[in-house]
């Protein structure tokens, strides 16, 4: 069956970094729009980034700001979330998650419903 697994979050003190890390098994990661969600106590999960299949296009939410980069590597079924300049509002549950909808067009999936397939999420924790 399809597997997410989350990875690098942890303890930061704020104008830290962190890399997280998502491993997928079970599917054809290649054909499969990779995503980041998160979710802070009280909040709904929220958008965060998005790459395509390739890895030639990504999108992110307004809140990141040029912070983050997204990037994948489809030999190794990873993708990664680089987090720099982090801030105390971005303490939350990191989720993955995997779309494997056949789109046409350029938009990328950003909405939570548009994916098929999440992991168990990685806590990151931003202290000030």
């Amino acid at each position: 069956q399809v597997q997410l697994v989350e990875s690098g979050g942890g303890l930061v003190q704020a104008g830290g970094s962190l890399k997280l890390s998502c491993a997928a098994s079970g599917l054809t990661f290649s054909s499969a729009y990779m995503g980041w969600f998160r979710q802070a106590p009280g909040k709904e999960r929220e958008f965060v980034a998005v790459i395509s299949r390739n890895g030639g296009s990504t999108t992110f939410e307004d809140f990141v700001q040029g912070r983050f980069t997204i990037s994948r590597d489809n030999a190794k079924n990873t993708v990664h979330l680089q987090m720099k300049s982090l801030k105390t509002e971005d303490t939350a549950v990191y989720y993955c998650a995997a779309d494997l909808t056949v789109r046409l067009g350029a938009s990328l999936p950003t909405r939570r419903f548009q994916y098929d397939y999440w992991g168990q999420g990685t806590q990151v924790t931003v202290s000030s």
